[in-house]
């Protein structure tokens, strides 16, 4: 294969609305911005990659505007004219240059492997080792904050045979009123439904320990990330008939490292982006593999592209044992691709095409970019 280099990089900032309000304990969303970059390469092939965030930046210290900022002045003019075929050993470089920028680099490596697998004309989960599953299942999280729409909610998604895993946001709330309102969602979907909680991080330790017993007794499977601290996290951990999932504590895999080392999570919440790409990530699920901590999908609420990167991913996955989250083009009332993706049958198809096996729609995206384009080159 000749080689090829970056010729120039491009970002944009795309706002996007939603299909209603997604309310977490760290904040509201009315609507999700994503962050595109477009590697352009000497040989004609173009790679696309998104960045995008929880909330702003209520969620984590990277926001689609820093991510952009971060590409366009320091990540793209340490990249331009370089080979754009070693993958790894470019995203090692361009570490070395721009410390943290987990979200921005996860971005840009989605790009590079798009951009590898058109080029040799095949899927993104062939250059992660092949795919094992062709189909994900894909839970939707309610969090409208209203227990009788979370229910409307449910109802409409099973019968339209969508979701039939559902996790709750909770944590801004009384914790009495929280239960309730997962006891209520759980005794009308029943045996047609798992529910879930995902906390964000709201609770002290011995919040977590009063809440806990009791969503376990309204039927709760699995508690995501109810504590900000590793440490209470792993005393909680095997302390109740549930299982305890780690997410915003999970920085890539030094962190994964220290969680497992520790015993300190029952699940792994896999986000590519948390992670700091498609690579990291696969080490944090090796770490989980090897310790015997289960895996779950996440999701950043993320647009088709970082889904579909996930979706890459998670199906080379040797185990998979709660399913993804992969629903974020769900929550945007517009599709930003020429194809729509297949979800049906409560499952996400993962596309066969070469590279992410998907591809923008132009006017759309003319029509939802924020303040146009920002182009380095030579």
């Amino acid at each position: 294969m000749s080689s090829s280099t970056i010729e120039r990089i491009e970002t944009c900032l795309l706002d996007l609305p939603t299909i209603r309000p997604h309310k977490l304990s760290v904040g509201t969303m009315h609507g999700q911005t994503l962050m595109l970059v477009k590697v352009y390469c000497s040989d004609g092939v173009v790679g696309i990659g998104e960045g995008a965030t929880i909330a702003g930046m209520a969620y984590g210290p990277e926001s689609p505007e820093s991510m952009k900022l971060a590409i366009d002045n320091y990540c793209a003019p340490a990249m331009i004219g370089r080979d754009v075929t070693g993958i790894q050993a470019l995203m090692a470089y361009v570490g070395k240059l721009v410390k943290g920028n987990r979200f921005a680099k996860s971005a840009l490596e989605t790009a590079l492997l798009d951009a590898q697998g058109k080029r040799l004309g095949v899927p993104v989960s062939d250059l992660l080792g092949g795919r094992r599953r062709e189909r994900l299942p894909v839970a939707w999280t309610l969090a409208s904050g209203d227990t009788a729409k979370d229910i409307a909610e449910a109802e409409k998604m099973l019968e339209a045979r969508r979701h039939n895993v559902f996790k709750l946001k909770i944590g801004a709330k009384e914790l009495e009123a929280d239960i309730r309102h997962v006891a209520e969602i759980k005794r009308a979907v029943g045996d047609r439904a798992a529910v879930r909680v995902d906390v964000n991080m709201a609770w002290s330790e011995m919040q977590a320990m009063r809440a806990i017993p009791a969503l376990a007794d309204a039927g709760c499977e699995l508690v995501e990330q109810p504590v900000a601290s590793p440490a209470a996290l792993a005393r909680l951990r095997g302390r109740f008939p549930v299982a305890l999932m780690a997410d915003e504590i999970l920085q890539g895999p030094q962190s994964a490292f220290e969680i497992a080392k520790s015993h300190g999570a029952d699940v792994f919440a896999i986000k590519i982006e948390q992670s700091g790409g498609l690579f990291a990530a696969q080490h944090v699920a090796a770490i989980a593999d090897a310790a015997g901590i289960e895996l779950y999908g996440g999701t950043m609420l993320e647009g088709a592209f970082s889904t579909i990167a996930s979706a890459h991913l998670f199906a080379s996955f040797a185990n998979l044992q709660w399913g993804t989250e992969l629903f974020g083009p769900l929550l945007i009332v517009e599709e930003i691709l020429t194809h729509s993706l297949d979800y049906s049958n409560f499952e996400l198809t993962v596309p066969n095409g070469p590279g992410l096996g998907i591809e923008l729609d132009e006017v759309k995206v003319k029509r939802f970019t924020r303040d146009g384009l920002v182009k380095i080159t030579r």
